[in-house]
């Protein structure tokens, strides 16, 4: 890596990004080098030595990323994002970097999830880029995530009939024809249709449609 005393002035504004970078190498001189670069920059960063001694540590829900060598003494690089797919955090993203990559290891990791590939030594400017992208893309997931919970509470906390009329509503029908497959008013499905909408917070058919699609809820106009 270059001169890491650099690193602000070349780097991105990264005063709006948080979370903590996770660094994974058994070799301490590219451990403390990395750290000083990444906190150069104002990210908060813990180092390891081993995938056992990583897996081993407290994780928050923040945002968050992992820096990892493929080649380590014990679990290798690759066995542990492997074995994050079966964890709570199976979606933090991976940034591999080696000094023995080859395309069968790099095809390896990409389709396991990695986000990015850098191979020893690389630039002090493209590992803070891919770090970044990598911290504002979990702290994206983490937000898309939380707003699906709270849609999905929105729609648990409806009745019965307003999940019905909203289901309809989404398949595209007509308050006429809501009514006639419900066996109702007009007038009492366009009662419900409001109340419901309140409570999904949402204002547009448009709007229902995506939040009914993200919740996986089918709907045929039958």
């Amino acid at each position: 890596m270059s001169n890491i005393e650099t690193a602000r002035s070349i780097c991105p504004d990264t005063h709006r990004i948080t979370g903590v970078v996770y660094i994974v190498d058994d070799d301490e001189s590219v451990r403390s080098a990395l750290v000083s670069l990444l906190r150069t920059v104002d990210l908060e960063v813990e180092a390891f030595h081993s995938a056992e001694e990583f897996l081993a540590a407290p994780k928050g829900n923040g945002p968050a990323c992992l820096v990892l060598d493929v080649r380590l003494r014990g679990q290798s690089g690759l066995a542990l994002q492997k074995s994050l797919l079966t964890t709570a955090r199976d979606a933090m993203p991976v940034i591999f970097m080696t000094g023995y990559g080859d395309i069968a290891m790099t095809v390896e990791a990409m389709k396991a999830g990695a986000i990015d590939f850098l191979t020893k030594p690389f630039r002090d400017q493209d590992m803070i880029d891919a770090v970044v992208a990598a911290l504002q893309r979990d702290a994206e997931r983490l937000e898309a995530t939380r707003s699906l919970v709270e849609t999905r509470e929105r729609w648990n906390a409806l009745t019965p009939r307003e999940r019905e009329v909203l289901s309809n509503v989404a398949a595209g029908l007509m308050n006429k024809q809501i009514a006639a497959r419900m066996c109702i008013a007009e007038v009492t499905v366009k009662i419900h249709r409001g109340q419901a909408m309140r409570k999904m917070n949402v204002r547009t058919v448009a709007d229902l449609v995506r939040s009914v699609v993200a919740l996986g809820i089918e709907t045929r106009a039958r």
